[in-house]
């Protein structure tokens, strides 16, 4: 008989996390719900009365969202443990349509703003009595070219919810009424597919399990290919309407350029990547050779090549691990882990409808939360250790940062997250250096790495360039067309040593991140920086780390680029990721010589 989840309310309070630190019963949720309707009707009056007063709605906008951004928080996390609860799903559909009236009611902001002479902008941008807001004034003048009048802003805002279906379908139909199939365990044991299991099995030393978790994912999302496929291209074709009606040549650059960006930095990626991919070629072949295998499949390429060798550990010793792994950050940095560790910040282990996955979400003057579905192993343990860098990223900018200046790009979200991955794996490759068989475990550990969050990634980010570039181009997003150029990509980045399976060719159907546009290639651009601050770090010393915790502290106080310089990373030159690239061609011929 397979093996279910068990349903939220039989969970163990223990490892559950505490939202009622964001507020401390329903009542008091209901009773900032009420005060945000009223705010919202307080930002409207504003409108046509920007230029009487400009400080005054510029300060209430801030506030709402401060505001909103807390209840999303409260509402989403709930849902996310348990999305089949019709209660969650009405509060956070609730919240849905509250956000879009605050978009819709502050719409008028930034066009009567701009409407304004540029010269006052500055002038209000200068303002040291106003100097919170001076960023955003900054980044506001540079958004004058792509910012529409009042009303078609309005009207804009108001079409954010339907736009967001998507996402939306995309997300009920992954968490909730995905109809996995039930397979056989390593002990021949009948076993629900989960999210939460599948990683677990992709790493599973007998074949057969890899190849029917393998198999099983992507043929279920074949079968509702249509449905699949609709949605994605309603994400596309939403991105494309958005970036066309704001002027932007494209999606992409309508997604790069608020950050500042420049696409040659996406191009850059793309292009250094598939320099790399002959060692990508040669670590596969490692693979298929330690394997044993006449063929190296996709189902394959998850499981340890040191057959004989696991690192097991339960949720309390992986959480010691990361902290000894992330002692070079100082007492102070290990202090607040351990805070979180006891205080109900994290959310660990998968119930019935829980989200899959893991992440990080923080509100402004509440401390930062995750959500883990953990797995006792390595892989537990680096995804906590990875999450846990995002919570202390928005732990210090929140510190340092007000609101407005607090809420940093996506562009460095994936560096802190990725540095504490990066000085963990270095930590147990020192403490483990006598022992080869550990040392080749590692290396193969670092070397999945760089495969999974710079190789995919970057294949990723390429399948999302070229499938906005095709509805762009008036081609139309069908199944076969977006499932042939996914397959091309994968025979491009595995061929050389590996079988690439047809069955992949769905597998762009279950990648949540394509809901969020052009956001992958900077998992890829984070891990590279993050190579090399971690290295600054253990060079350097205490100098790094204070470099490194002003790049943590800036927030949106400067553009991502040059918050990055803080911590001694220049993303602008090509060199920082043929760098990290470098590491992985050097981790590979480390690896052949520990085998031999």
């Amino acid at each position: 008989m397979a093996k279910e989840l068990k349903a939220r309310s039989e969970m163990d309070p223990k490892y559950q996390w505490h939202l009622d630190h964001i507020y401390a019963t329903e009542e008091d949720y209901e009773r900032a719900f009420e005060e945000v309707r009223q705010e919202i009707e307080t930002l409207k009056g504003y409108q046509g009365k920007v230029a009487q007063d400009p400080k005054a709605p510029i300060v209430a906008n801030d506030r709402l969202s401060c505001k909103l951004d807390r209840m999303a928080a409260y509402a989403y996390m709930h849902k996310d443990e348990d999305g089949s609860d019709p209660v969650r799903q009405a509060r956070a559909a609730r919240l849905d349509s509250l956000l879009v009236k605050a978009q819709s009611a502050g719409a008028f902001l930034d066009p009567e703003l701009l409407s304004l002479p540029e010269e006052q902008l500055r002038s209000l941008a200068q303002d040291p009595d106003f100097a919170d807001y001076s960023e955003m004034l900054r980044r506001l003048i540079l958004q004058k070219p792509h910012t529409l009048p009042a009303e078609q802003e309005q009207l804009l805002a108001a079409a954010g919810e339907v736009l967001g279906t998507p996402h939306d379908v995309f997300s009920m139909f992954n968490n909730v009424d995905l109809p996995l199939p039930v397979i056989r365990d390593e002990e021949g044991s009948d076993v629900q597919l989960t999210h939460g299991n599948f990683g677990p099995f992709l790493r599973s030393a007998n074949r057969d399990v890899r190849k029917a978790a393998f198999e099983g994912m992507h043929q279920t999302f074949r079968k509702f290919a249509a449905t699949m496929t609709a949605a994605y291209a309603g994400a596309v074709k939403g991105a494309v309407f958005m970036a066309q009606a704001h002027h932007y040549d494209s999606a992409r650059q309508a997604s790069l350029a608020p950050l500042e960006i420049p696409e040659s930095v996406y191009d850059s990626l793309l292009d250094a990547v598939d320099g790399a991919l002959p060692a990508l070629a040669e670590y596969l072949k490692i693979r298929k050779e330690k394997l044993g295998v006449e063929e190296l499949h996709l189902y394959d390429l998850y499981v340890p090549i040191i057959g004989d060798y696991e690192m097991k550990m339960s949720y309390e010793e992986a959480f010691e691990l990361v902290c000894e792994g992330l002692a070079p950050l100082g007492e102070e940095y290990i202090a607040k882990l351990r805070e979180g560790f006891n205080g109900g910040w994290i959310d660990v282990y998968e119930n019935k409808a829980k989200r899959s996955g893991a992440y990080s979400w923080g509100c402004y003057g509440v401390h930062p939360y995750v959500l883990l579905n953990h797995s006792d192993d390595l892989g537990g343990a680096m995804t906590l250790a990875h999450e846990l860098g995002h919570s202390m990223h928005t732990y210090y900018s929140n510190l340092n940062q007000p609101y407005v200046k607090s809420n940093y790009s996506l562009f460095v979200a994936e560096v802190a997250s990725t540095c504490n991955e990066v000085l963990l794996m270095r930590h147990l490759m020192k403490k483990h250096r006598d022992d080869p068989k550990a040392a080749a475990f590692l290396c193969n550990q670092l070397l999945e790495e760089f495969r999974t969050t710079v190789f995919r990634q970057t294949m990723f980010a390429a399948f999302e360039k070229e499938s906005h570039a095709m509805y762009e181009r008036g081609e139309a997003l069908t199944d076969e067309a977006l499932s042939s150029m996914y397959y091309a990509l994968n025979q491009k980045y595995y061929g050389a040593a590996c079988t690439v399976d047809q069955v992949v060719d769905s597998e762009w159907m279950r990648i949540p991140h394509f809901y969020t546009n052009f956001y992958v290639y900077q998992y890829a651009t984070g891990f590279s920086a993050a190579v090399a601050i971690a290295t600054r770090i253990l060079n350097e010393g205490e100098a790094a780390v204070r470099d490194y915790k002003k790049f943590l502290s800036a927030g949106c106080s400067v553009p991502p680029i040059e918050a990055l310089r803080y911590a001694g990373v220049d993303m602008e030159k090509p060199d920082t990721v043929k760098n990290a690239l470098q590491v992985f061609a050097d981790t590979v011929e480390e690896l052949k010589k520990l085998l031999k």
